[in-house]
């Protein structure tokens, strides 16, 4: 107990930290041609229901049509985007295999956690593969939502989420877990040699504007895939630019495989809350008449890529309440297609 509040307390002054040093900030517009947009985003953040919503940043092929923070908030500052950084592990996982430390989306993860196997496992753990874990479609128990307290009070996270029992078979229903995510971080972080945040750093470091912050650790120092990572809106918004624009870099570095941003996109399964589509990390729904990929992370982080427009769409929200069963997140939705409609109409 003690271990786990002094966990918590550094992850709090960690994360606190960069907000402090930032201070308040006004709410700030880029000259746009899209008539009004910055005072859309006013209006709509004006409203009661939207008080969370802290900063929305809006661009078109690589340029910033509207950036506002509200309520004394930046889009430089630090926020923990939650399930947002799902898609981030998925894209070091793209880059592991492209660099040949992963066979692909269908190499079983036994052989690769073997040493944190249970001690007489289910057959069916031989057949969960990397993409069971990226679709959310391991089959094991959740550990989200009123499982994940007791995850994360285990002494060892990997074992734990390997010895729940299984509520289907490996590539069945869509179970949403944390631990699936954190797996991946695990494997990251063996066949890489290196810590998933080192290798964050690497393979990700080309992309300007792209920098992690604070992240949260296992008791075995493995950082945890899919929750509790530091970054700010602009950040989000440099990876978001990158999946846009195919996997590569402003001046053209292929850093994740285009293949892979397809394969991330397409269609395994779907969410039995919100029947959303869901591929490797990513949310995909039809939002304002377009098709859009979407990462979503508690509270209301939201990292939007409209590819038909050549729209990214960065939202960051306060992480103190949850974003689907209030409608919070249905409204940040609503605003992506207010701000379709007014990018189409330019």
């Amino acid at each position: 107990m003690l271990r786990r509040m002094i966990r918590l307390l550094s992850l709090l002054l960690l994360f606190c930290l960069p907000l402090a040093a930032t201070g308040p900030a006004a709410a700030q517009s880029t000259a746009s041609g899209v008539g009004g947009l910055g005072q859309r985003l006013d209006r709509a953040a004006s409203d009661p229901a939207m008080r969370p919503l802290k900063t929305v940043i809006v661009a078109r092929d690589g340029r910033v049509l509207s950036e506002r923070g509200f309520r004394g908030h930046s889009p430089s500052e630090s926020t923990n985007i939650k399930s947002a950084s799902k898609s981030i592990i998925s894209a070091l996982v793209g880059i592991a295999i492209d660099k040949g430390l992963l066979k692909g989306p269908d190499q079983k993860i036994a052989p690769i956690l073997k040493a944190d196997l249970p001690g007489t496992p289910d057959p069916r753990i031989n057949d969960i593969t990397i993409g069971n874990l990226l679709s959310m479609q391991a089959g094991l128990d959740r550990m989200s939502g009123p499982n994940y307290g007791r995850w994360v009070s285990s002494r060892n996270w990997v074992r734990f989420a390997l010895s729940q029992p299984f509520i289907d078979q490996p590539g069945g229903e869509m179970l949403y877990s944390t631990a699936s995510t954190h797996l991946l971080s695990a494997i990251l972080t063996k066949v890489g040699r290196r810590s998933t945040l080192a290798l964050a750093r690497e393979w990700l470091g080309p992309v300007e504007g792209f920098r992690i912050g604070a992240w949260e650790r296992d008791p075995q120092g493995i950082y945890l895939g899919g929750n509790q990572m530091a970054m700010s809106a602009r950040s989000l918004l440099a990876f978001g630019e990158l999946y846009r624009n195919g996997g590569k870099t402003a001046d053209g570095r292929q850093i994740v495989p285009a293949d892979w941003i397809s394969q991330s996109w397409q269609q395994r399964t779907s969410s039995r809350f919100s029947s959303d589509e869901y591929g490797y990390g990513w949310f995909t729904r039809q939002i304002g008449g377009e098709q859009v990929h979407f990462a979503w992370g508690y509270g209301g982080q939201m990292l939007y890529i409209v590819p038909s427009l050549d729209l990214t769409v960065v939202m960051t929200s306060e992480e103190s309440g949850p974003s689907a069963r209030n409608g919070y997140r249905d409204l940040l939705h609503g605003l992506l297609a207010d701000i379709i409609g007014a990018v189409r109409a330019a």
